[in-house]
């Protein structure tokens, strides 16, 4: 949308006295105030050169302040209120307010953007609200705040210019506003209202889905490959499949490869880049593990269909897969074709459409494990989260921020426990503006402990970010055999599903307590506000551990698929989860999208058929493994005139990476709309910004960093990577059968106590492949673990 829209908008009616003081730059500062007038300072960051001059070319009065950014490197400059009591406006939790000025502007890079004042840690940046539009004559821009958080009593604001040129501000405004709440209407059972609700649908899914992916159209890709079932690999039969929640109707796609433990990401066109998966199952004598492909295939919501891509340089079984803020697709670690563990970082090109050859990716030579979650920062960077897939973290802290452009690695310190993260779950939690990443749960299938309860926080804005402590994860009823049974102690979860809600709060569900054993049914809400659970939601009454997914829909709605025990059974019952949100009485409703292509720093115009509180956009779910490093939750903050609401949409790439986008709406009670699906950045791999589209605002945060960066290895072909990694005995049974390597450790190490606790978990009898029989499960020598003869010999 254009200036225009901003002139043409109507004031709307005060909502109270204006919280500015010297809101025209009338009285000019006293001494020791820089040349700025009362109440108004310098502020900004980077490397540029910059004028800030008191001018009589006004919108009223004589005054007018004018930043002039002359020379950029990097950064930005801004003239803002003071951060002290006498100037900065009082404001109250759980609160908005309307934020208005007058300005003029030679440049697209300029934002409004805000500060607040936390009570107890003092002042910290808070959030970009809107990108001013280029104008030579004096334009209103208005936009209201997201809800105040907690503990906070002022805020500070002023007008950031972050590329060359001049913006000439006046008139500020601040008026409090309230959003009215419709009254409370429970149209559930009281139960419903308060925990939600769980069905099992009646049709089953018809494959065994390891990978699911939420398509722009609302439907859902769901990906098997082999499905963890060496005679479908044997018979070269390998599937997927489409659901369509609008009709209930399932659609097998002819699946050209075994994607199985694949890596997928949205592209920028809505396609789903699917890269590597399974070339091969473990061998019978355990000498050789599972095998990485270098196949690359693109799917289309459309035709529903695969097309093969080149090849990547190796095999990445377990593959990472991140999208950049230019569209491209960045991966990491994985099993190479010969088992190995792969070093070597790839690069897809939205440009070219295309893997790159690894001469043209820069290189680390470091083996970031399997699925290693990957996590885009808001300037470019990205960190590796500790979440992962099999055994240990990575050596150090277990979390780091990795800088493609300088190519280095940086340790970030405070995570919990490290090694026990495997299958643990990390989100950016809402809004991405905040930066802030929590990460949930986990174990570890070498040892094979019970799962834990830790959550850790790291709040990636910080100059030294380092994980805290989070609230222990709320327990629920483990099943380990012999029926469920309340968690107790420091019991909690790994293969936990952790899904981004339009309301703002994460949904964690799902899970179990050992390694592809024993159920937990728990589900509970955390609200990134508060840094809170709230326990005691609807529990799935499908188990779901290895090899589940559970993720958002368009209408609001939480699907949960798949399950596939150590016995290598498979549970295809879908559930779908209800939140308490949907029985709180009717539903905003967007009604209108006159545009849905949006470019970085549009202001875009939507009705609502009544007030909202917030809208948001939520990119669809890539989702494998408990990982779905790319779900990240945008603010779009708001302006606001009756029911036309403003969208105002981040400038910077890297907080909304370019794709599709589920826009929700969303009213004070927290009751969302059903999603309208909207397309961010360019219209295809070539497009190109217009001239006087706006550069990402991007800040100094995560800048000093307290661990020496660590600079790229030499260069090596490989990590070694023990053929037992996936923590199975390949001695025992079928590849897909997972009799442990390590016992959990209430079982006792003879034969009697394993075969009771395989027996327990519906293993049956397994054949032994080959001579050894390292868990003592055969000992009369039949070639058959745990029969009664190997039960009687103990």
């Amino acid at each position: 949308m254009t200036a225009a829209l901003l002139v043409t908008a109507p004031t709307p009616a005060a909502a109270g006295p204006n919280l500015i003081l010297n809101p025209g730059f009338e009285t000019p500062g006293g001494p020791g105030n820089d040349g700025m007038p009362d109440c108004w300072k310098k502020s900004g960051w980077g490397n540029n050169d910059v004028t800030f001059t008191t001018v009589a070319d006004a919108h009223s009065g004589s005054a007018a302040m004018k930043v002039d950014l002359t020379r950029r490197v990097d950064g930005d400059r801004k003239a803002i209120i003071t951060e002290n009591a006498a100037c900065a406006p009082t404001v109250a939790a759980d609160k908005q307010y309307d934020l208005s000025l007058w300005y003029k502007s030679t440049t697209p890079d300029a934002s409004i953007t805000l500060f607040r004042h936390d009570t107890t840690t003092g002042w910290h940046y808070w959030t970009d609200l809107k990108t001013l539009p280029v104008s030579a004559a004096y334009a209103r821009a208005e936009v209201r705040t997201p809800v105040v958080p907690p503990n906070t009593d002022r805020i500070s604001w002023g007008v950031s210019v972050y590329g060359v040129g001049s913006v000439t501000t006046d008139d500020y405004g601040m008026e409090e506003v309230t959003v009215p709440a419709p009254d409370p209407d429970c149209t559930g059972t009281p139960v419903e209202c308060l925990k939600g609700r769980w069905d099992v649908l009646e049709t089953k899914n018809p494959v065994r889905s390891v990978h699911s992916v939420v398509l722009h159209n609302g439907k859902v890709l769901v990906i098997a490959g082999s499905g963890n079932d060496e005679s479908m690999f044997q018979a070269g039969t390998f599937t997927s499949a489409v659901y369509n929640p609008a009709t209930g109707a399932w659609r097998q796609i002819p699946t050209p490869a075994d994607m199985f433990c694949s890596g997928h990401v949205q592209l920028q066109d809505g396609k789903v880049l699917v890269m590597s998966g399974n070339k091969g199952y473990p061998s019978a004598d355990g000498t050789i593990g599972y095998q990485g492909l270098k196949d690359s295939y693109i799917f289309d919501p459309d035709t529903e269909t695969y097309t093969r891509t080149n090849d990547m340089h190796d095999g990445h079984w377990y593959p990472s897969a991140t999208i950049l803020g230019n569209g491209d697709v960045i991966s990491f670690g994985g099993l190479k074709q010969d088992s190995t563990g792969n070093v070597t970082a790839e690069k897809f090109s939205a440009a070219q459409n295309r893997w790159l050859p690894i001469s043209q990716v820069n290189q680390t030579w470091s083996y970031w494990g399997l699925y290693p979650s990957m996590i885009l920062m808001q300037d470019g960077r990205l960190f590796y989260s500790g979440s992962h897939v099999f055994g240990n973290g990575t050596p150090g802290s277990g979390a780091s921020i990795y800088d493609y452009t300088a190519n280095t690695i940086t340790d970030v310190p405070g995570l919990q426990n490290k090694d026990q993260r495997d299958e643990s779950a990390s989100v950016l939690l809402p809004p991405a503006q905040d930066q802030r990443v929590l990460t949930i749960g986990g174990g570890n299938n070498e040892t094979n402990p019970k799962a834990n309860r830790l959550t850790d926080i790291i709040d990636l804005k910080s100059p030294n970010p380092a994980y805290q402590p989070g609230p222990l994860l709320p327990q629920g009823e483990v099943d380990q055999g012999q029926g469920p049974r309340p968690q107790t102690g420091a019991e909690g979860k790994m293969y936990v599903s952790a899904v981004l809600l339009p309301d703002g709060k994460v949904f964690e569900t799902g899970g179990a307590l050992h390694d592809r054993a024993d159920p937990v049914y728990e589900a509970s809400f955390f609200d990134p506000v508060t840094n809170a659970y709230e326990p005691g939601l609807a529990k799935d009454p499908i188990p779901r551990g290895y090899h589940s997914s559970s993720f958002l829909l368009p209408d609001g709605r939480v699907m949960s698929v798949g399950d596939n025990p150590g016995n290598n059974t498979y549970n295809n019952n879908v559930s779908v989860y209800s939140p308490p949100y949907l029985f709180k009485g009717p539903r905003p409703e967007i009604t209108s999208v006159p545009d849905n292509r949006w470019n970085y720093g549009d202001t875009q115009r939507i009705t609502v058929n009544r007030p909202i509180a917030k809208a948001e956009l939520i990119r669809p779910a890539a989702v494998t493994h408990s990982s779905d490093p790319n779900q990240r939750f945008v603010d779009l903050p708001l302006t606001v005139n009756g029911n036309n609401i403003d969208l105002n949409v981040t400038s910077n790439p890297n907080l909304a990476p370019p794709g599709w986008y589920m826009l929700f709406g969303v009213d004070a009670n927290g009751v969302p709309s059903v999603a309208k699906w909207v397309h961010l950045g360019p219209q295809s791999a070539q497009g190109k910004k217009s001239a006087d589209a706006p550069s990402a605002h991007v800040h100094d945060f995560a800048g000093d960093l307290e661990q020496p960066a660590k600079k790229p290895r030499k260069k090596r072909d490989s990590a070694p990577v023990s053929p037992t990694i996936t923590g199975c005995d390949r001695s025992y049974g079928a590849a897909g059968v997972c009799v442990p390597t390590a016992f959990p450790k209430a079982v006792p190490p003879t034969t009697a106590a394993r075969c009771a606790w395989l027996d327990s978990h519906d293993f049956g009898r397994l054949k032994v492949n080959g001579k050894e029989d390292p868990q003592r499960l055969d000992r009369n020598r039949d070639g058959v673990a745990c029969g009664k003869g190997d039960v009687r010999r103990g």
